[in-house]
């Protein structure tokens, strides 16, 4: 601790640093849930727990701002955990260890955790502020749990102490930018059964390595190339001039994180070891063409074991899987006809591993259109049952519409031009938030979002900008002493 000491805001960085020593990767938010509810009550905050980890901290307005609408500041407690090759860090028992790159705030080896551990560290150090030196309406502070993992804290959450009708999300990632609508989006889990016979040969373990990777939201539509899928498409090659068996496959870590790397372990006969080098080095060739601009470091990496039977897929099985990995919808499939720029659809193939009896592929569907959400999971249904599988959907939660009039959303864009001196960008998001949940369960709620400035958020090389940090925070804080 101390590694911040010294970073203006103060107050901000202190509580960022705080949460950072505390492991809070999805499904693992108890410890900084049970944190923020001793704060509030240290601190003589009315304070609600859910059983799934959600908090509502409330605390009332300061002196003048009595009859000031109050607001919902909402952000979420958990966080990708993602890490780098030969990181030992645990992140279900560890926090990310932080560090200073100039004017950026990084971790080493892992996700930093600023999506969203930096809106609660200005909500905590909001309400932290000694002697009303902070102005505020009364604020209802909703932190949520799963966030990541499908919006599921937010979905479950009962918001009966919530009386504020305004909210503000921290959890956009470019300054400047007011989101002002979100894509819904929900989960699917494919199963395609396999089998297994015993064959002899020569095991080799085949990495797929130095891929960007990324946020499947924000991201999707930058062209980067899928670790899962690109693996998936190297072993359908192979096919075509080596008889290899396939004993493991697995790529990818998170449904809404791109796989930026992956592995298959192959038993082959061992006079075909050179030739299985010689098509990798021709399929890097290709892929440097194809993805020499977005993805500039794809490297395949081959391992050679030893001689041996071994169990792996019977043909049948293996023609599945091949089948799944490269006809799967996958990335960007309509962008919109109203916001040009703006990702309509998306799908993202997040994980795929090879267990004992199927290949399971995790994904990641978004849509601000909800027929297209539906006709996207129709496919995916479609082949799998096509391939002797099942699906199953989980987190579903909507899109957020864009409003043609809001208050706050002007109030915001006011407050923005006095202190940028320039209008700020209105947009829409493919990423999901919260707003739309919340909206569903709270009528007539008036929703805005925005953020510090982040970069290659849920990948180890997350990072973001201390003074842009320290710029939005006199931005929420000027918004709060509005009246």
């Amino acid at each position: 601790m101390g590694v911040l000491l010294g970073l203006r805001p103060e107050p901000v960085f202190h509580y960022f640093e705080e949460i950072c020593g505390i492991p809070h990767t999805s499904h693992h938010e108890k410890a900084l849930s049970d944190y923020c509810v001793r704060f509030a009550k240290e601190r003589g905050y009315e304070c609600i727990q859910d059983e799934m980890g959600n908090v509502i901290i409330i605390a009332e307005a300061t002196p003048g701002y009595e009859a000031v609408p109050a607001v919902i500041l909402q952000g979420h407690l958990d966080m990708v955990g993602d890490k780098a090759a030969g990181c030992d860090i645990d992140m279900e028992r560890e926090g990310p260890r932080v560090y200073v790159d100039g004017d950026f705030l990084r971790a080493d080896g892992t996700t930093l955790g600023a999506d969203n551990g930096i809106a609660v560290a200005y909500m905590l150090a909001l309400l932290d502020a000694k002697d009303n030196s902070i102005p505020h309406p009364r604020l209802e502070v909703v932190l949520t749990v799963c966030e990541e993992v499908g919006l599921l804290g937010a979905s479950a959450m009962d918001f009966y102490p919530c009386r504020a009708r305004r909210m503000i999300n921290i959890d956009s990632e470019v300054e400047g930018i007011l989101t002002a609508g979100c894509a819904g989006g929900r989960r699917s889990r494919c199963h395609i059964p396999v089998k297994r016979i015993l064959r002899t040969g020569l095991l080799c373990k085949l990495e797929l390595v130095g891929l960007l990777g990324g946020h499947s939201g924000m991201e999707i539509d930058k062209g980067r190339a899928n670790g899962a899928m690109l693996l998936g498409r190297f072993l359908m090659h192979l096919k075509e001039t080596l008889s290899y068996d396939l004993v493991n496959f697995a790529a990818g870590a998170k449904e809404n994180v791109i796989p930026k790397s992956g592995s298959a372990v192959l038993l082959i006969p061992e006079e075909e070891e050179s030739h299985l080098r010689k098509v990798m080095e021709k399929f890097l060739d290709c892929m440097e063409a194809e993805y020499g601009k977005a993805d500039p470091d794809i490297r395949l990496e081959l391992t050679v074991g030893k001689t041996g039977e071994f169990p792996v897929l019977d043909r049948v099985s293996l023609g599945r899987v091949l089948t799944a990995l490269n006809l799967m919808p996958n990335g960007v499939q309509a962008m919109s006809m109203d916001l040009p720029g703006l990702v309509e659809t998306s799908i993202n193939m997040g994980v795929a591993e090879l267990v004992e009896d199927e290949l399971i592929i995790r994904q990641s569907i978004r849509s601000s259109v909800s027929s297209a959400k539906e006709m996207i999971s129709k496919k995916v249904t479609l082949l799998a049952e096509q391939l002797g599988g099942e699906v199953d959907f989980q987190g579903d939660y909507p899109a957020w519409p864009y409003a043609r009039n809001s208050k706050l959303r002007d109030l915001c864009v006011e407050v923005f031009k006095r202190q940028y001196g320039h209008e700020p960008k209105i947009e829409l998001m493919h990423a999901g938030l919260e707003c739309g949940i919340i909206s569903g369960k709270l009528e007539g709620l008036d929703c805005i979002s925005f953020g510090p400035s982040q970069f290659d958020i849920h990948t180890p090389n997350e990072h973001v900008s201390i003074s842009s940090a320290a710029r939005v925070w006199e931005y929420l804080k000027a918004i709060l002493a509005e009246k």
